[in-house]
């Protein structure tokens, strides 16, 4: 069987009819040569057609040699059309939904291993698809059948998607080392301006350094009322400094690598839609079979 535009294949199978012994001198046989009426014929004769569609009938005859004398031979050829609807229901529309939810796994987020989880599950169901197929499919062809390079093709571009999601979160995974490595600097300049205005909220309030100096003279309190006004300043600024350390979390943007995996994300989906249309239309054409025999 030629198996090579499995299921939508069309197999041909010829019975032939000769004496053993006698030549075509002894026994003439005779045969009808309207094609349309034999085929007619045989399809009203026929009570149920399982797997098969019959198509046609054609006969033709011949002369052959085998024992020493020519010897006339009819050639009945049986033209028959698989039934391919349940293998598109049960294999070839489950395998085209699984790379369907692999577009839409795009859609999902690179940070976490969920997509990576769900792409190889896609993979592992494909890879349950061609065992099925290899107990359907029949092993008699010299040729690699289309349903296989179909499998074949598809699951080559799940494992390029998801070798594409691996290098996405390796390059996400560098700019969150490079943020923990930012934030321990951040937290230890933190630590610092805490320690300046710990030290600098024990100094003496107004009231405790006006005191003493009540009986004193004008320019002591003019230098004391000078002091704290710097004091105050100091404080003020590193208020704002901390208000900035604190905010930066906030008003964070994409790392440079993060960009450059969301850049690759972008690029990468627009080449694999466009690559899996152009494989499944190719095979669309090489899987439509040859004019029906008459």
């Amino acid at each position: 069987m030629q198996v090579y535009r499995f299921p939508f294949d069309i197999q041909s199978c010829n019975i032939s009819f000769k004496s053993i012994m006698h030549p075509s001198e002894e026994i003439a046989l005779f045969y009808n040569s309207n094609d349309t009426e034999i085929t007619e014929e045989s399809r009203e004769a026929m009570q149920t057609q399982f797997e098969w569609l019959f198509l046609s009938m054609t006969v033709t005859n011949e002369t052959v040699n085998h024992f020493g004398f020519n010897q006339t031979m009819i050639i009945y050829t049986i033209n028959m059309k698989r039934r391919s609807v349940l293998y598109i229901a049960n294999f070839l529309l489950p395998v085209f939904f699984l790379l369907c939810l692999d577009f839409g796994s795009f859609l999902m987020s690179d940070t976490g291993g969920e997509k990576v989880g769900f792409k190889i599950t896609l993979l592992l169901s494909v890879t349950v698809m061609q065992l099925i197929l290899k107990d359907i499919l029949p092993c008699s062809s010299d040729r690699i059948p289309l349903t296989v390079a179909y499998c074949i093709g598809i699951f080559t571009l799940m494992l390029v998607s998801l070798l594409e999601t691996i290098l996405a979160i390796h390059l996400i995974g560098k700019d969150e080392q490079e943020e923990e490595k930012q934030r321990g600097d951040d937290s230890q300049a933190e630590k610092g301006c805490f320690t300046v205005v710990k030290k600098r909220s024990r100094l003496p309030s107004v009231e405790n350094m006006s005191a003493p100096n009540k009986e004193g003279n004008t320019s002591r309190n003019t230098d004391v009322s000078q002091a704290i006004e710097k004091i105050s300043d100091e404080l003020g600024e590193s208020r704002k400094t901390i208000t900035l350390l604190c905010s930066r979390s906030y008003d964070k943007k994409p790392g440079y690598w993060t960009g450059v995996a969301q850049k690759i994300n972008k690029v990468f989906a627009f080449i694999y839609i466009i690559s899996a249309i152009v494989f499944l239309l190719t095979l669309a054409i090489m899987w439509c079979p040859p004019r029906e025999q008459k």
